[in-house]
């Protein structure tokens, strides 16, 4: 299998889920990832208790919002505000590729790991920040999560909250912009590590996540900019669209939600008509040829009540070979158990600490039609003594360092 970030060193500065996400993707790729914990308390995302309601405590030593985004990592408690411990960090430095970080410029300038000091040290070294707001105006100090700044600063929570509704939509997963950030920020380093070998030149590679946000919802606020002014609150039919009878999402008869598409209702109507075994539709003067673009609203009620009469397994028999685009509306368990994800790969077998088999989301990009090969996240500190040992340190030397409190 290729692997194509094969001999990239990465040094990563950073925690929770939003930048370290980054190192995940890029471990998969080949990268060797040095996570940089606390070096009492480790990545502040190992104190997490819940998020978005749901338990996170894990039962095992396999934690997901953990294995995620630092999977295929090597983890070194390191004291940074320790004099002993900030040289370990330079001579990680000093043979790295690429440092990344999430930490705000308050604590870069205190723990002296700017863009300026790195260089110091290794001038060749591709500095990577990930930031809630972005590294300029006078937000850029900032902290920001990406439920605040990705989802609901950028426009996505506006977007799919109905107007006039009484609560706000929340994310519809944990560290749902933060994992997409990761995976942009693995492509930017990827631009970066191109650029350095071709110009000889490192770059300083900046992602946001309220920039990440704006490009995921770009077409709204494009559109925004061209009218000048917000977008109106469209109240589409219950069922398809206004003028779209198989666009929207209808229920079956034992309670499983389908999402229609069918962006040309002119060509999939018929098709549809005579799966459903309705073909009188097809010379009702109201759907025959462009008219259905005038009664998608009376369409979608009549697609409701025929999807809404059968079950899900009889559906899927009548559009078995279709060509009108549908999906099942998954749970996250039916999500990891797809069988067009298994059969691609990109549900991928780890081992945990304690030996046990699990299964993790792999990122979605694969080189040569080849899964990735993924290997579990780190337990804090796991690999300081092999990390310094890599460094040329004795086992007196590592002692040392420990009882100085440089290192855990």
């Amino acid at each position: 299998m290729k692997r194509p970030m094969e001999g990239v060193r990465i040094v990563e500065v950073a925690q929770y889920t939003f930048v370290p996400a980054s190192g995940g993707v890029l471990a998969e790729w080949g990268a060797e990832v040095i996570k940089i914990e606390h070096a009492v308390r480790g990545d502040a995302q190992r104190g997490l208790v819940k998020l978005l309601g749901l338990d996170v405590v894990p039962t095992t030593s396999f934690f997901p919002i953990m294995e995620g985004p630092n999977r295929g990592k090597r983890s070194v408690g390191i004291a940074l505000e320790v004099p002993e411990g900030r040289a370990l960090l330079d001579e990680l430095i000093r043979s790295a590729d690429v440092f990344v970080t999430n930490f705000l410029p308050s604590a870069r300038e205190k723990l002296r790991i700017n863009v300026d000091d790195i260089r110091a040290v290794n001038p060749d070294i591709i500095y990577v920040r990930g930031t809630g707001f972005g590294a300029r105006g006078e937000d850029a100090g900032k902290g920001g999560y990406d439920s605040t700044a990705f989802w609901g600063r950028a426009g996505s929570a506006d977007g799919v909250t109905p107007g006039g509704a009484d609560r706000l939509a929340r994310m519809p997963s944990g560290a749902y912009g933060d994992s997409m950030g990761g995976l942009t920020i693995a492509g930017g380093i990827a631009a970066a590590l191109y650029a350095r070998k071709v110009t000889g030149e490192p770059s300083v590679v900046d992602v946001s996540l309220l920039g990440l946000g704006a490009w995921a919802t770009q077409y709204s606020v494009n559109q925004a900019l061209l009218v000048g002014g917000p977008l109106p609150k469209v109240q589409e039919p219950r069922h398809g669209s206004s003028s779209n009878p198989l666009a929207g999402s209808f229920r079956t008869a034992d309670g499983r939600w389908l999402l229609l598409t069918m962006l040309q209702p002119t060509k999939y109507w018929p098709e549809f008509c005579e799966r459903m075994g309705r073909p009188e539709l097809l010379t009702d003067p109201r759907f025959a040829g462009d008219a259905v673009l005038e009664h998608g609203a009376e369409g979608g009620d009549i697609v409701a009540e025929i999807i809404g009469g059968i079950t899900l397994d009889e559906w899927c028999r009548r559009m078995e070979g279709a060509q009108g685009q549908w999906a099942l509306v998954q749970n996250a368990y039916e999500v990891g158990m797809d069988p067009a994800l298994r059969e691609n790969g990109f549900i991928t077998k780890v081992v945990d600490a304690d030996g046990v088999e699990r299964e993790l989301v792999a990122n979605p990009v694969q080189f040569d039609e080849t899964p990735v090969k993924s290997r579990r996240a780190p337990q804090f500190a796991e690999h300081t003594d092999d990390v310094l040992r890599d460094l040329g340190k004795s086992e007196e030397e590592i002692i040392d360092l420990k009882l100085l409190g440089a290192v855990t």
